[in-house]
């Protein structure tokens, strides 16, 4: 049970991690995309920025210049792109390698500390034409280049994505389980408690000091075994006390029987009588047996209606007043005339006779 918990538990959190972790990656996605088209606006600006400067160096110096043109390949670099220039015949004014060539080590060491630098030109490059009065005076090839700030925080932004994946899972296998410990715990014992009363170990409590829901389950079991153990010694008691009223007329029955079989007493009709008598108290004693039945089954019918008590109980006392004048003790009794309840006559009688009964017996 504990294993199947246990991975219902890690079930549900890594769902929920994963609904986490998507809205996660869904923001960063949005993120960068707008990161990114901040960047292309940016380098869309420079662009032009570059085609101006190379159109008016052009302009002021009625021409195309190696040397010069070096410098605003330079200035491109620091600008985030690598730059290939032609002239209108198609001739290389300046490119990457001659850049370098004619660079200071210093400056490219620089410039590939800032950018992801590939001075062997290749790689894909977007031609721009260049323009004077109208006339075409050259080409301008441009491959931006990825600053290294970017790429660092493009790449932690992906180490961020991958450490939070394991770390979820991480948490979610140790949530689960020690959720499942402290659910299964107390469940287990409820289950070990529940197995020693059905083998009749009816003391059996659970401890607990949990208020929440699991310790309420712990509350009603114990109540219940407590229940449960209480019947147990009503049910031990009833049988004692059922054992002990038969025994009196079955005693009584048997020696009548056994002095009828020895010849020692007659059967004439007032001992006949007498067994008869003894009968209809085992009787009585089965019919209470039955009626305690119902009773606990919720089968006993009550028909309630109007009892006069002056009479009711008036009735009761003339049936058993000889018993009692037997062993010299007077019945009288005290109640007013118009006294009365809303009771089942037979089920009241039953309970008035067991009481004279009990009384009789005890004086």
């Amino acid at each position: 049970m504990k294993k199947r918990l246990w991975l219902k538990f890690l079930v549900l959190l890594l769902i929920v991690g994963a609904v986490a972790l998507s809205g996660t990656l869904f923001l960063r996605h949005l993120m960068i995309n707008d990161f990114q088209a901040y960047l292309e606006g940016e380098a869309e600006d420079r662009v032009y920025g570059i085609l101006a400067a190379l159109e008016d160096a052009y302009e002021r110096q009625s021409g195309w210049n190696a040397q010069n043109q070096l410098r605003d390949a330079l200035w491109a670099l620091t600008m985030g792109f690598e730059i290939r220039l032609t002239d209108e015949a198609g001739k290389t004014v300046i490119d990457p390698e001659e850049m370098v060539r004619r660079a200071s080590p210093v400056v490219i060491a620089r410039l590939k500390s800032i950018f992801q630098l590939d001075t062997t030109g290749a790689g894909d490059y977007t031609p721009y034409p260049l323009f004077l009065g109208g006339k075409e005076i050259g080409t301008l090839e441009l491959r931006q280049l990825r600053p290294a700030k970017v790429m660092l925080f493009v790449r932690r932004s992906d180490d961020f994505l991958g450490w939070s994946v394991a770390i979820v899972g991480a948490v979610a296998v140790l949530l689960s389980f020690l959720f499942s410990q402290r659910l299964t715990r107390p469940i287990k014992d409820l289950a070990d408690a529940a197995s020693d009363i059905s083998q009749g170990d009816l003391q059996r409590q659970v401890r607990t000091t949990r208020q929440d829901e699991v310790g309420n389950l712990a509350g009603a079991f114990n109540r219940m075994a407590k229940a449960l153990s209480i019947q147990e010694s009503l049910r031990r008691k009833l049988i004692a006390d059922v054992a002990h009223e038969l025994r009196t007329p079955l005693g009584v029955m048997r020696g009548e029987l056994e002095g009828m079989i020895d010849g020692l007493i007659s059967n004439d009709p007032a001992n006949l009588q007498s067994l008869y008598d003894e009968t209809g108290r085992l009787k009585r004693i089965v019919d209470g047996i039955e009626d305690l039945n119902r009773a606990e089954a919720s089968r006993l019918s009550l028909e309630l209606q109007p009892v006069n008590l002056d009479l009711f109980l008036g009735n009761i006392i003339n049936r058993v007043r000889s018993l009692f004048e037997e062993k010299g003790i007077a019945l009288a009794l005290h109640c007013h005339q118009d006294a009365s309840v809303q009771a089942d006559p037979e089920r009241l009688s039953q309970i008035v006779l067991n009481l004279l009964s009990n009384a009789l017996k005890a004086t």
